[in-house]
């Protein structure tokens, strides 16, 4: 059960971004983060928002691994964006290393995570996105321990403040 969630409403894939950079410039340790949400519904618009607060360089183009499974940048914490949309079987989680990239000390985006097996993930932030319009959209996140709660609370400040400027 989630120990805290919360909603945010973006109104541009600005603003998703946004969301992303807040998190990853919030981001003191090693963390799991798993999206979920539709095709076009700001995902990896977030983790490339991610991937600037966390100070990756931007010669990184940050696009959805859907191929590739596993795409890995450096910056201030490494970065591992995984997308599980083209698995269809534990066994090839096992065979893209997904086991091994958990146990990083990186922080860990997972796109299409409800494709993971029930209990992999303990502590983590979970995002749902989803289309309200072509421009917004609705974020719901849900903190799964305690230090994740915590982090949510401050983001969720931060959010607050920024997308109101």
């Amino acid at each position: 059960m989630a120990e805290r969630h919360t909603q945010i409403i973006t109104h541009s894939v600005a603003q998703t971004q946004s969301v992303g950079q807040i998190l990853g410039a919030t981001l003191k340790q090693a963390f799991i983060i798993a999206l979920n949400g539709d095709l076009g519904s700001g995902k990896t618009a977030f983790v490339q928002g991610l991937a600037k607060g966390l100070d990756v360089s931007e010669k990184y183009y940050i696009t959805s691994p859907t191929f590739t499974l596993i795409n890995e940048y450096p910056g201030r914490h490494h970065l591992f964006h995984v997308d599980l949309y083209r698995i269809e079987s534990v066994l090839e989680l096992e065979e893209i290393g997904l086991d091994e990239v958990l146990h990083q000390d990186a922080v860990i985006a997972i796109e299409w995570a409800d494709k993971l097996p029930e209990g992999t993930l303990s502590n983590h932030l979970a995002f749902q996105f989803k289309l309200i319009s072509d421009e917004s959209r609705q974020i719901d996140i849900f903190a799964y321990g305690l230090p994740e709660s915590n982090l949510l609370k401050a983001v969720e400040k931060r959010v607050q403040t920024e997308l109101k400027e």
